[in-house]
């Protein structure tokens, strides 16, 4: 994988960046102009906090010092996590999500939903 990203840890060579004030000050200000919620939710009227800044052109060893790539506002989306997983790993997308307690949620337009009710 090209990604800033692997699993839950950042990759080695992004680790600085990630760091540095100018990548802390951007996506503080990108989160707090959409309110901390994502915006593929929102799209699809889901009100879901947003925790990922997720750069739409992903960050490569190549790109990543290439500030009209890595800190550019059109370059960012702010996503929960399972919108999140679903960008890098479509094969992924789930029928259900849990929460921090592992409470189980059948979302919506789930085949399973349908046995639920």
């Amino acid at each position: 994988m090209a990604g800033e990203r692997r699993g839950n840890a950042v990759q080695e060579w992004a680790e600085s960046f990630y760091k540095s004030m100018p990548w802390i000050r951007t996506r503080a200000a990108y989160g707090a102009e959409r309110g901390w919620l994502c915006e593929d939710c929102l799209a699809r009227g889901r009100v879901t906090p947003g925790v990922i800044v997720h750069h739409v052109i992903e960050l490569t060893p190549q790109n990543i010092r290439d500030t009209a790539v890595s800190l550019d506002r059109s370059n960012l989306r702010l996503l929960c996590r399972d919108c999140h997983a679903a960008v890098h790993h479509p094969e992924r997308n789930r029928r259900y999500s849990v929460d921090a307690d592992g409470k189980v949620y059948i979302k919506a337009d789930s085949p399973l939903s349908a046995q639920v009710r």
